[in-house]
C-alpha cells in the first residue's frame, strides 16, 4: 500500500482508507464479527487511515474501531472521526465550546484513545461555518489535549474555501468521484497551497460506479440508499452523489466500456480518484472481506492513461451535470 502526505501535517496515511459508515449500519446489517474482519483485513492488506463519526449507529463504528484498537494494539493507523450531527443537544446547541467537548470525550471513550488523530466538523450548516466560533472551539479542544488536528466534511465547493481561511486546518473531507469532479478546478490548486489533506468520500457514488446496480436494485430498509436516495433524511449528495437513482445507473452503464482490461468498473472509479495528486486519501467503504481486498488492491494498479482521464472528463461534463442535486 503507498503512502501519502497527509497534507502539511508530517504524517503519512495510506492513499487507500477505510471509511466505517458502513459498520454503523446505514448500509444494512453489518455484524459485528463481519465488522471486526472488515478492519482487520483493512489493516493488514496496510491500511493506515480509518475515518468513523460519532453518529454512525449511534457510535457503534467507533465502538468497534475501539475494540479493534484495543485488541490488536496497531501503532501505525490514524483515525479520523467527526462531530456535529449527534442528536443530543442537537442544533444549535452542537455547536457551544460545552457540546463540542462532551462529544470529543465521547469519541475518545468509545475509541479507547487519549487524544483523537483528527475530528472533523460533520457537514454542519454553512452559516455555522461563516460565524467561524467552532473552529474557535476546536482550537481550544486542540490545546487542551483532546484532539491532535482538526478538519472539517464539507458539503459544498463554497463551505470548502470557507473552511480554508481558517488557520490550522488540517483537512477537507469532499464527495469527490467520477460523477462529481468540480473540485478539481475550484478546490485542488488552493489546498495543495495551504498544506491542507484532502479526503475523498462517497468515492463510489454509493455503490452506482461499481456498475452492478439495476433500475430495479432493493435496498434495505435501513439503508440510506433507500430512505435518502432523494435527500429526505440528510444531504442528497450523500447517496448516489446527488443523482436520481435511475439515472446514474443509466449513466454508470454508459461507463463501462472505458473500464480498462484487467479493471473492474469500481477499481477504476477509485484508481481515477487517487491519480490526482492533491488527494491525500480515499475512502471506500466495505461490507465484506473481498470488498476491503479489491479496494486496496487499486494501490498497486497503474494509473489511468491521459486519454481515458480525458474521456471521463468530457463524459462528466456532457452527462452527468446537468443531473446532480443538492449543494455543490
Amino acid at each position: 500500500m503507498k503512502q501519502r502526505a497527509f497534507g502539511n501535517s508530517g504524517i503519512d496515511v495510506s492513499e487507500v482508507g477505510l471509511g466505517t459508515w458502513q459498520i454503523g449500519g446505514s448500509w444494512g446489517e453489518v455484524s459485528e464479527d463481519e465488522s471486526l474482519d472488515i478492519l482487520r483485513t483493512a489493516h493488514e492488506r496496510g491500511v493506515t487511515f480509518f475515518d468513523t463519526a460519532d453518529v454512525y449507529g449511534g457510535g457503534r463504528s467507533e465502538s468497534l474501531i475501539g475494540r479493534f484498537l484495543k485488541a490488536q494494539q496497531p501503532q501505525n493507523l490514524f483515525i479520523a472521526t467527526k462531530l456535529g450531527r449527534g442528536s443530543q443537544p442537537g442544533w444549535p446547541e452542537n455547536f457551544s465550546l460545552l457540546a463540542m467537548r462532551a462529544h470529543a470525550e465521547a469519541s475518545l471513550k468509545r475509541l479507547q484513545v487519549e487524544s483523537l488523530d483528527l475530528i472533523q466538523l460533520h457537514c454542519v450548516p454553512t452559516e455555522v461555518l461563516r460565524q467561524g466560533e467552532v473552529f474557535e472551539h476546536l482550537r481550544q479542544l486542540q490545546q487542551e489535549g483532546k484532539i491532535q488536528r482538526f478538519g472539517a466534511s464539507v458539503e459544498s465547493m463554497e463551505e470548502a474555501h470557507i473552511c480554508l481561511q481558517q488557520e490550522g486546518l488540517a483537512s477537507l473531507q469532499i464527495i469527490f468521484n467520477i460523477f462529481r469532479q468540480k473540485p478539481i478546478t475550484t478546490l485542488f490548486d488552493e489546498a495543495q497551497a495551504k498544506g491542507v489533506a484532502l479526503i475523498a468520500r462517497v468515492p463510489l457514488a454509493s455503490g452506482l460506479l461499481s456498475g452492478k446496480f439495476k433500475s430495479d436494485t432493493h435496498f434495505d430498509k435501513e439503508d440510506h440508499r433507500n430512505f435518502n436516495r432523494d435527500g429526505q433524511a440528510f444531504n442528497v449528495g450523500e447517496t448516489f452523489a446527488g443523482l436520481p437513482f435511475e439515472k446514474g445507473v443509466e449513466l454508470a452503464g454508459e461507463l463501462k466500456t472505458l473500464v480498462p482490461e484487467g479493471m473492474t468498473m469500481a477499481q477504476m472509479a477509485l484508481r481515477w480518484i487517487i491519480d490526482f495528486e492533491a488527494i491525500s486519501t480515499v475512502i471506500p467503504g466495505a461490507t465484506s472481506h473481498a470488498q476491503v481486498e479489491s479496494n486496496v488492491s487499486v494501490s498497486d494498479l497503474p494509473p489511468l492513461s491521459k486519454e481515458l482521464h480525458q474521456k471521463l472528463r468530457e463524459y462528466y461534463e456532457s452527462k452527468v451535470t446537468s443531473h446532480i442535486r443538492g449543494p455543490y
